[in-house]
């Protein structure tokens, strides 16, 4: 048993892998929940480190924990928030409601290094969960890392997505096209409005998960078991929360009620829920570069997506456009994260949640997701789309709704039968309408100038 040795916690004696830097709770969570294979995600491990650093850093300072102990304490649980120890936290997602396997995991593994940097005797309990609950400091976790993944990754990557939408809308807007309701012909728009939708769609959600993101500020740190801050100073939930509004720049703040922030998620459902209306948003994004580019013969094929890859193992020469089908893919499953979350979020019994694991690792992946998407739909298809001019204004010279733009002059009506015919003809309605109507050809050009209606208002005889 080389390989092994002997760790004890309250329930007895057990074999841990020598190298483990964790010890014998960590071990029983990893004999019990064998459940996926899927550890907690890296962020929300390094979130844990952010806190008990905090929390050793305030524990000192208020006179509570020895300084030399706490100096080992905070070196150890930085060096985890740095992901120097990754590989020790092997604990299932799928483990005890309330992460109490993760929190001790995280115990284990900073006393034992505090342990061997130092040469002090370094309790986790004791020492490294001084002044904690794994009822507080798991929900605590859960909002750091939401909040750091979303400033770090999700909000840059929105930024840039909704800047290359911007600058095609401006490059575009001079550009004519016909467009669809019910996925068939109506009034003209220009690129630039189609696109400018788009970024319209992309900045309403980066405003409202900005909202949503403000809940997550609040932390319930200070709660510990059931919300009345048993074995913490009443001082320790404030100050951890400016320890780390120092550590990491984001305004975090003591929970107004930490009754509701233990026995709820409500924060981290309400911001799913605005992570699936920006899934929402992607992939109608998504689907209209799809119909955009469908073809390139027997489709819309009004633009060109940029080709990446083969898109066939036997039709040669074939191209999909993949990164809006890599785009939808991930809009699909933020939105089953969504009712994940929707579910974790109602298994609040009195005065704990017990889905925390599950809600923090579901709202990371949905994060992480609706970042990686987002910027390869900006860098990869919307930067890189070229349109097809000549297909453009053949459509848009042959649509007979164009006739709309005279029904303050013929009505609607007489309009209808010169649409009808138009398109049964194949003819252009301009031509139609000329012999239909009393109106001169120089007058109907004037009247069904695709530029002039995408305009709008009322176009009437000179």
């Amino acid at each position: 048993m080389s390989d092994y040795r002997t760790e004890s916690d309250s329930m007895g004696e057990l074999q841990v892998p020598a190298e483990a830097l964790y010890g014998a709770q960590t071990q029983r969570a990893v004999q019990n929940f064998r459940i996926s294979g899927r550890p907690m995600p890296p962020r929300f491990i390094h979130a844990l480190g952010l806190i008990k650093a905090a929390a050793a850093e305030v524990n000192a300072d208020l006179g509570l924990l020895d300084a030399d102990i706490a100096s080992a304490v905070i070196r150890a649980a930085e060096e985890v928030a740095e992901g120097e120890h990754d590989r020790h936290f092997p604990v299932d997602v799928f483990q005890t409601g309330s992460g109490t396997s993760s929190n001790m995991n995280a115990n284990e593994v900073i006393a034992r290094v505090a342990h061997q940097t130092s040469g002090l005797a370094c309790h986790p309990n004791d020492h490294v969960n001084m002044g904690q609950s794994s009822n507080d400091v798991i929900p605590t976790a859960l909002h750091v890392s939401v909040m750091l993944a979303w400033q770090e990754t999700l909000l840059p990557a929105l930024d840039g997505l909704h800047g290359s939408l911007v600058r095609r809308a401006e490059e575009l807007k001079a550009v004519t096209k016909t467009g669809r309701t019910h996925l068939m012909d109506a009034m003209p728009i220009t690129l630039g409005q189609e696109i400018g939708a788009w970024a319209a769609q992309i900045d309403a959600s980066r405003e409202r998960l900005r909202h949503a993101a403000d809940d997550l500020l609040a932390l319930a740190i200070g709660g510990t078991a059931v919300g009345t801050g048993i074995n913490a100073h009443p001082e320790f939930g404030t100050r951890v929360s400016r320890a780390l509004l120092e550590r990491t720049r984001l305004a975090f703040r003591p929970a107004a009620d930490p009754f509701q922030a233990l026995g709820s998620q409500d924060a981290a459902v309400a911001f799913s829920g605005q992570l699936r209306t920006l899934a929402v948003a992607l992939m109608k994004i998504a689907n209209d570069l799809r119909w955009m580019n469908s073809g390139p013969l027997a489709g819309l094929g009004e633009i060109a997506l940029p080709a990446l890859q083969p898109g066939s193992s036997i039709m040669p020469g074939k191209v999909n456009p993949v990164i809006p089908e890599s785009v939808a893919m991930v809009c699909a499953r933020v939105m089953g994260n969504d009712g994940t979350i929707g579910i974790a979020g109602q298994s609040g019994n009195f005065q704990l949640n017990v889905m925390l694991p599950l809600v923090a690792d579901t709202l990371l992946e949905s994060v992480s997701l609706l970042a990686n998407a987002s910027s390869a739909l900006g860098a990869q298809a919307v930067e890189g789309f070229t349109v097809q001019s000549d297909r453009l204004q053949d459509a848009l010279s042959r649509n007979p709704i164009l006739v709309t733009a005279l029904n303050a002059v013929i009505g609607y009506e007489q309009g209808a039968a010169i649409a009808k015919q138009a398109y049964a003809e194949g003819r252009p309605v301009i031509d139609v309408a000329e012999e239909q109507s009393d109106l001169s050809r120089a007058e109907l050009e004037r009247l069904l100038d695709p530029w002039t209606l995408t305009r709008g208002g009322i176009v009437g005889r000179d």
